[in-house]
């Protein structure tokens, strides 16, 4: 039967004439990153929402790709660029870019090994490469994920049937008492969000505080386990982590899988950025103890740049990743048995896209020395970064710079925390405004910073001159903000000279509309 309306396929004409002009616009795109801005200007900033109708008929497939691509282009935000300066979202490499569009083609199927034999054979050996920097002294397996929010989940899943047994098929309720695990209160929330899905409760979360370095306090930690066991509930895992999202701070691993053994529990390593220094043997060092750990999560979407996703899990515990995971299936079909399980038996997912090959064809085209060099340089870059901060006369570090992501407080003396969290948003916004260079805020050990750090590869010194330079045009503006009003607090004015800041700045030159609404509600509290 003639099929003149679906078409899905096209003709080849119309494949080779779209699949030209993609990799045109995708090699002007990747030109223009060095220099590229992040996003629009504050002001061009307008994203109305698309009312069209459903079409019932398509169009030219060529006039709508063009379209779709000017609007992404002209007005999206853009965090492959090189002044993209703040979350852990990297620039991809282009051979990942290859292999997205060849996964999309191809659309393999990794639930079982019977459907998937080339692609599951792959994955397999990205896990392998990745599994052998880590350093465990047994054999080990994992999977790739959609990030780590699944692997921490599917981690905490592994360490709960480790040491309940029959929660597997009878739930939490058969444990008898209450089950909880520790963390950093610099940890990451996807594990609050997992103790929830799990049916633990969200309280089962025990957050320990953390030293001057923002590493979780092990003398806190174990007075926290001991409480528990003297209250009765069930201490089952600890999830020390590598590179924590606000400051980059990693935890003591060798002290915390000491306390671990003592106590007979599952050490977790949240490894989602930090783990990345296994490439580097100049920084691996920064992660001594990693092989102690019972799991680890780890995601090239973020230090290795990869576009989303690609995560994984990994464990030296096979068994009990197969026990957790495992499930009878009737109607799918099952492949000789051989050296390779089926990804549905040892991962949260069914239906399971090839994530790896991203990351497999990066290795295989650029090598582990690649990496050992963008992180070596991104350290470098972010050590001279810290040194600028500390000869500024408006910032200091608010937190030790471990790997590349730097803290910064306004010298502010006799500022409340509130206030501080207000200048913080306000220069922030300030360094926005022009779309050129986006970095962001965060709380740290709850103090307001400021928050960049160096992800793309294509980041060099003189991005990180421009941003120098606009946070010290911020700082004089809300400087001559602050003294147009006379209120001399950002100097070192004490408290009782200062009033509010956030009355006398609200309306100040150079601050955006969103800055009011922020200081109206910290008066409000």
């Amino acid at each position: 039967m003639e099929n003149n309306t679906m078409n899905f396929d096209l003709d080849s004409q119309t494949r080779r004439k779209l699949g030209h002009r993609l990799v045109d616009v995708v090699d002007s795109f990747f030109a223009s990153l060095p220099d590229r801005p992040v996003q629009p200007a504050a002001e061009d900033r307008y994203y109305p929402a698309h009312q069209d109708a459903l079409p019932e008929t398509g169009e030219d497939p060529a006039r709508v790709f063009d379209e779709v691509c000017r609007e992404l282009m002209e007005k999206g935000f853009h965090i492959p660029s090189a002044n993209y300066l703040g979350m852990m979202n990297p620039t991809p490499t282009y051979m990942a870019f290859l292999a997205e569009s060849l996964v999309a083609a191809l659309n393999p199927q990794l639930a079982t090994l019977a459907r998937s034999q080339m692609a599951s054979r792959i994955e397999a050996e990205t896990v392998r490469w990745i599994g052998q920097l880590v350093g465990w002294r047994t054999p080990f397996s994992g999977t790739f994920t959609t990030g780590g929010n699944e692997a921490n989940l599917s981690a905490l899943a592994m360490a709960l049937a480790a040491k309940f047994p029959g929660v597997i098929e009878d739930g939490v309720c058969s444990i008898g008492a209450q089950p909880v695990f520790y963390t950093s209160v610099e940890g990451h929330h996807s594990l609050d969000k997992s103790a929830g899905l799990l049916g633990l409760g969200r309280n089962s979360l025990r957050r320990i505080g953390v030293n001057e370095r923002l590493e979780l306090q092990t003398p806190q930690l174990e007075a926290a386990i001991q409480q528990d066991l003297l209250a009765g509930r069930k201490p089952f895992c600890v999830v020390a982590t590598a590179g924590t999202t606000g400051s980059g701070a990693i935890d003591d691993l060798p002290a915390i899988s000491d306390l671990c053994r003592r106590y007979r529990l599952w050490l977790h390593v949240d490894g989602a950025y930090g783990a990345a220094v296994l490439f580097s043997r100049r920084h691996r060092s920064l992660v001594r103890g990693i092989e102690e750990a019972d799991s680890l999560s780890f995601d090239p979407h973020k230090w290795l740049a990869m576009p989303f996703s690609a995560g994984l899990i990994l464990t030296p515990h096979i068994e009990a990743l197969e026990r957790t995971f495992s499930v009878p299936c009737p109607y799918l079909q099952k492949a000789p048995p051989g050296p390779l399980p089926d990804n549905l038996s040892i991962g949260a997912q069914w239906s399971r896209r090839m994530n790896s090959l991203k990351l497999w064809l990066t290795l295989r085209a650029h090598g582990r020395r690649a990496y050992e060099e963008l992180i070596d340089r991104q350290m470098t870059l972010a050590r001279m970064f810290a040194d600028w901060v500390a000869r500024s006369d408006d910032f200091e570090l608010a937190a030790p710079q471990v790997l590349p992501i730097l803290n910064l407080r306004l010298k502010a003396g006799g500022s409340s925390r509130l206030d501080l969290q207000a200048l913080h948003a306000a220069i922030i916004e300030e360094v926005n405004r022009d779309g050129r260079q986006w970095i962001s805020g965060a709380m740290v050990n709850g103090q307001s910073v400021i928050r960049t750090m160096v992800i793309s590869y294509l980041t060099e010194d003189r991005h990180l001159r421009d941003l120098q330079a606009a946070l010290d045009a911020s700082s004089r503006a809300v400087r001559t903000s602050l003294r147009q009003e006379n209120r001399p607090c950002i100097e070192t004015a004490p408290p009782q000279q200062c009033g509010e800041i956030s009355s006398s700045m609200s309306g100040g030159p150079g601050f955006g509309r969103g800055f009011p609404v922020l200081l109206q509600a910290n008066n409000a509290k």
